[in-house]
């Protein structure tokens, strides 16, 4: 008889149960697993008998809304199995040490991992005494939910079983395991205060709303003495589409689900819908809601999303209910500028040969240093196709870590990644010079044939100047609807159409999800006024493209049809 945890993967991968790519290639990867182990030398294998054990444990957990058995959804038992039937060959022991799980809100996540926090607490054997479990999340009333939930499922448990009663013991703000010195407790977010942690079980919620990694490390730098420990991450995504967790995460399950990273002791699932298309057939809505598998949840709880989605398009405010319903990242704004699938959806990894091409350079520079861009439009004839970028230079004048704090932006990281130069200047002002030394780098280095510099007359200065003496074509660009509607409408068609490319620049990529527009009946314009959001390296590049979008592909086409024609006409 096949186990539950596999029995769902074949019906994912088998196209019985709808299911968005990153499900199906999580199910596909237990699969192919399953096949690796039955080689010696793969390192793992299934224990299906302890996945079933874990499974049927946690099912048989009294729901905390009528007290019956919680009989796991098939999703939720594909989770729980592929985290415990998975073993280590040499030792037996757990191979999945970390865990990342999304999905819509009210799938019941927390009841999960509360599900697992309790086996774990009276069940697990290594180590035998002192398990430490710990809840965490941005706020302590977010930690306590997933507690709550393991205080839910043991009361009725003390009440009619003696070895509950025996061996636990609930407090306000910690469960016990009386024969093991093991207990259950909720965290704050006061870092400081995690220090001497061992932790074996750390879960954390709702991590696309936090703000940094730091509970995250110090979780994990705490398990670094257990043989097996575990962390594991639940959360829907959110707006913060800068934020770690979209970025670190979010990108790293992607890349490991396509098979770009092998990463065989980090577990990961992630409901989500493929698109904004398959929102009008509520037939595709499991996908992100994996729990309308269930006919009975399915019955009350579809008309209610039906009714939730119906009433948030015709109010226009659909945001909300493709964060939380759909379990699909958006920007904060209705007025986003670009959406973020979309400008994902055209990065390549590898850049073009850009030696000897046409650029238009656009730039935006700073008059109170603290941030000037210069960026890029290389057409690539080929392809019939614009490759752009950016860098940027950042004034540091109060010190880096303070701006790093006030602007949410690793500076740090982004100079390292090649991205950003800082000032070096004693005062901490933007250096002029530093912006001239690399426009002339960038343009020597690839033999590039400048067409245009498009920069903003109200921050002109001496950098102006040096290429316009310097016999460069500069392109005074009005800062007005009139000037900048069509570049910036054609920019975002340009996107939407992919026939703009661009690598893997972080700040722009930052810009971008942070550009909201402005309108005045048909006509648009990029939003200035929120001084923290950096999207100088966008308005750097939408300059440029007031000259670039005017370049004609079919012409230079044209003229290589006739060079071939006429030069090799016998």
């Amino acid at each position: 008889m096949i186990d539950e945890t596999t029995r769902y993967a074949q019906e994912i991968v088998g196209l019985k149960i709808p299911a968005n790519k990153k499900t199906r290639q999580a199910a596909k990867r237990h699969l192919d697993d399953l096949e690796k182990s039955k080689n010696d030398d793969y390192p793992y294998y299934f224990d299906a008998k302890k996945a079933e054990t874990v499974i049927n444990f946690i099912s048989s957990l009294p729901n905390p809304d009528d007290g019956q058995p919680m009989k796991l959804v098939n999703f939720q038992a594909f989770i729980v199995g592929s985290l415990f039937g998975w073993k280590k060959k040499k030792d037996g022991l757990r191979r999945f040490t970390y865990a990342v799980i999304s999905m819509a809100r009210k799938q019941g996540k927390s009841i999960i991992v509360a599900g697992i926090a309790l086996y774990m607490l009276v069940y697990e054997k290594n180590p035998v005494m002192a398990r430490q479990i710990y809840t965490a999340a941005n706020k302590r009333d977010q930690a306590k939910l997933t507690f709550n939930y393991v205080v839910d499922f043991l009361k009725p448990l003390r009440y009619k079983s003696k070895f509950f009663r025996k061996r636990t013991r609930i407090k306000r703000d910690t469960i016990e395991d009386t024969e093991s010195s093991s207990f259950i407790t909720p965290l704050s977010n006061d870092v400081k205060g995690m220090q001497g942690l061992n932790t074996m079980l750390g879960i954390l919620d709702e991590q696309a709303d936090s703000t940094d990694r730091s509970v995250l490390e110090a979780i994990q730098k705490s398990q670094r003495q257990q043989k097996q420990p575990l962390t594991i991450i639940i959360s829907t995504v959110s707006d913060q589409i800068n934020g770690w967790f979209h970025e670190t995460e979010y990108k790293y399950v992607t890349k490991l689900l396509n098979g770009d990273v092998e990463d065989d002791t980090y577990f990961a699932v992630w409901y989500e819908q493929d698109n904004e298309e398959e929102l009008v057939d509520p037939k595709n809505w499991i996908k992100s809601n994996p729990i309308l598998y269930d006919d009975k949840i399915c019955e009350h709880l579809l008309p209610k999303l039906k009714e939730d989605w119906k009433r948030a398009q015709d109010m226009e405010t659909t945001t909300s209910s493709k964060i939380y319903t759909f379990n699909m990242w958006q920007q904060a704004s209705e007025n986003s500028y670009i959406n973020v699938k979309d400008w994902s959806t055209i990065r390549i990894d590898k850049t073009p040969d850009l030696y000897g091409r046409d650029v238009y350079l656009g730039l935006d520079l700073a008059r109170v240093g603290d941030l000037s861009a210069v960026s890029w439009c290389i057409p690539i004839d080929e392809d019939s196709k614009f490759y752009v970028g950016s860098h940027a230079f950042v004034g540091t004048r109060g010190g880096i870590e303070n701006k790093i704090q006030r602007d949410k932006i690793d500076y740090l990281a982004l100079r390292k990644r090649g991205e950003v130069t800082l000032s070096n200047l004693q005062s901490g002002n933007i250096d002029d010079q530093q912006i001239i030394d690399y426009i002339y780098n960038f343009i020597g280095q690839y033999n590039l044939n400048v067409r245009s510099m498009c920069y903003d007359r109200y921050s002109a200065n001496h950098i102006i100047d040096t290429f316009n003496e310097d016999g460069y074509l500069m392109v005074d660009v009005a800062q007005g609807l009139a000037t900048l509607s069509e570049p910036t409408k054609q920019f975002r068609k340009f996107v939407q159409d992919k026939t703009i490319e661009h690598g893997d620049n972080r700040l722009l990529e930052i810009a971008v999800n942070n550009a909201i527009v402005k309108e005045n009946n048909d006509a648009v314009i990029l939003d200035k006024t929120m001084y923290r959001n950096k999207i100088d390296p966008l308005a750097a590049l939408i300059n440029a493209f007031t000259q670039a979008y005017l370049y004609d592909f079919s012409l230079v086409h044209k003229r290589d049809d006739d060079f071939y024609e006429n030069e090799f006409h016998f």
